[in-house]
This record gives C-alpha cells, structure tokens and sequence, in this order.
C-alpha cells in the first residue's frame, strides 16, 4: 500500500512539475512592448543593436531580458540658479519637455545606462540657462523670456541631439531674484509711475496755456477787427450827427469871434 501511495504521489507531482515548467518558460518566451516604447534586448549582459517596436515578440527564456524605453514625450522640471549679467543670483524653474529617438534607444541604454535623464538632461539644462542667462541683465531675463525659452530649446538641441534626445519645448515657470534686486526694482518702478505723472501734468499745463493764449489772441483779433470796421464806417457827416444827438441844446458859455471873447451869459442878462 505504501507502494502504491508513492507511485500515485509521483504520479502527480512530476506531470504538475513539468506543466508549471512549461508555463514558465513559456512565458519567459515572450514579451509585450507598450505602446509608445521600444524594447532594447539585453543577452546575457550584452545590448543587441536595434530595438523591438510595440506589440508581442519572442525572446529567449533566461537567457535574453528586455528593458522597456519609454518614447513618447516626457516632462522633467529643472529648479537651477545661475547669474545675470548684471552678476544678480537668478533662481530658475524650468519645465523641459524632451522624447528619446526610437532608433537611438539602444545605445542610449548601452552607453548611459537608464537614469540618462539624469546623467545627460539635467546637467545640460543647467549648463545651457547658465550660458544664456549671462547673456541678459536680470531685467532683461523676464522681459525677453520668450527668447530665453527658445534659447535653451535650441541650445538642448545642439547638445543632446547626436545622443538621440530631443527637446520640443522649454516653459520658465518661475524666474526669482534676491529681495535687494526685488526691491531696487519696485523702486524704479515708482520712480517711472512719478515722473511720468509729472510729464503728464507738465503737458497738461501746457496744453491749457497755449489753449488759453489762443482764445485770447481770437477774442483780441476779433475786437481789433470789429473797431477797424466801426473806424472804417465812421465818416465826418456821421461823427457830426453824433454830436448833434448828443447835445443837449444849451449854446456854450464862451464863443470866440475875431479873437473877441464874449460871454453870452452876461449879454443875456
């Protein structure tokens, strides 16, 4: 019976040995590549040249690995510090959005290894915003962050390109400086809003004076020619019937004849 007990057990036991053998080496057979990935194959140790694009492929168990790289666009943030050209500390926040060429994902891996983001992007952010942010005073840094943007992208470019990195895009989240440049600032600024306000205020006052100078120069021209018309108008029969209208009738006290002076007055008496 004892037997027989063990001739059953091995009976089963070796079948259910061989089948989870099977399933594992079956599934060590295969490998699926993600969307968006490519799959570099590792042989013992050594990376095979070209990767496996999506979808299912067959490996060899144990002794080939697959190590999956993503290749769609990946998003790193950079916070850095640099100095202007003015020599003012900038801390910089930067958002770099860069993919890795499909083609280029093995020799990536062969020759950095799979912390390249570390290794290759982030010391190259830093050394390309230190070389452009020297370029620009403090100032100018937030004035032309468009072209500082564009600056690294094409910087990025020129040095991670060759590797089979590429950069698509460079957001500055934050630009911040010392509270002595902060405050030098605002204080240029006051002074701007103030002597804008006096130039406003000045050209105001001007603008009154010249509109003040006009009118009266208007009203003193129409009076001048308004007594030119009245002078021109005026001839000796009109200036007579003036002073007839004007007089009251009483003949003067005093007329002079022949150089006789006689006082009507008493010749009434």
């Amino acid at each position: 019976m004892e037997k027989l007990k063990k001739i059953n057990v091995k009976k089963i036991i070796i079948p259910v040995v061989i089948i989870i053998v099977a399933l594992v080496v079956a599934l060590n057979s295969f490998v699926v590549v993600d969307a968006g990935h490519t799959g570099v194959v590792v042989t013992l140790g050594s990376v095979n040249e070209g990767v496996l694009q999506e979808g299912i492929h067959a490996k060899i168990p144990f002794v080939q690995s697959i190590v999956k790289i993503d290749n769609r666009i990946q998003k790193l943030e950079v916070n850095t510090e640099a100095f202007s050209k003015d020599l003012q500390s900038v801390n910089t926040v930067l958002a770099i959005n860069y993919r890795v060429d499909t083609a280029k994902s093995y020799s990536i891996y062969k020759n950095i290894g799979a912390n390249y983001e570390e290794v290759l992007v982030v010391p190259a952010v830093n050394e390309v915003l230190k070389a452009i942010t020297a370029t620009y005073t403090a100032e100018e840094s937030v004035t032309n962050r468009a072209l500082v943007s564009d600056g690294l992208v094409e910087g990025l470019n020129d040095k991670l390109n060759n590797i089979g990195l590429y950069v698509t895009d460079v957001n500055i989240i934050d630009f911040d400086f010392s509270e002595a440049f902060i405050t030098a600032i605002e204080e240029k600024q006051v002074a701007q809003q103030q002597l804008l306000k006096a130039e406003t205020e000045k050209q105001t006052a001007i603008t009154n004076a010249e509109a003040k100078a006009e009118s009266v120069k208007i009203k003193a021209e129409g009076e001048a020619a308004a007594n030119k018309k009245i002078s021109d108008s005026l001839t000796d029969k009109i200036i007579e019937n003036k002073k007839l209208e004007k007089w009251n009738g009483e003949l003067p006290q005093v007329q002079g004849n022949g150089g006789t002076i006689i006082d009507i007055g008493s010749v009434q008496e």
